[in-house]
């Protein structure tokens, strides 16, 4: 797994979205690293992300990231609009971006979160196969 500390790291974000997020922020992590063995992180401290891809091109090789809010942490997709969402779960009207607000473990731990990273994933490496 390469990691780019160009920016900041994993801990700078645990550390950004203090005590009361800071469990959801790694048990996405956590679940990222489950699906995709060869991931690559980008942290940019300055928009609170930390961001994962097939490779180091954001809007290109990356398919997700995790996002410190207020009350909440957001797992974002930055093909989202390409994804399946049979269970609706994806929130946003842009052209391409897409976000699940995540607020507790058991919406961490939703299988259908687990199958919308599946699916990023798998565009992300079709896409840059493909290019």
């Amino acid at each position: 797994m390469p990691i780019n500390n160009t920016h900041g790291s994993f801990e700078d974000i645990l550390c950004a979205a203090g005590p009361r997020l800071r469990h959801l922020c790694q048990a996405l992590r956590n679940l990222v690293a489950s699906l995709d063995k060869d991931f690559v992180e980008v942290v940019w401290l300055r928009q609170e992300i930390a961001s994962f891809g097939v490779g180091p091109k954001k809007m290109t090789e990356h398919y997700a990231y995790i996002g410190i809010q207020s009350s909440y942490v957001n797992l974002g997709f930055y093909h989202g609009a390409a994804l399946r969402d049979p269970t609706h779960l994806l929130e946003g009207t842009g052209k391409r971006l897409r976000h699940v607000k995540i607020r507790t473990d058991a919406e961490a731990k939703n299988p259908a979160i687990a199958a919308l990273l599946r699916n990023a994933i798998e565009n992300r490496r079709q896409h840059k196969h493909a290019v």
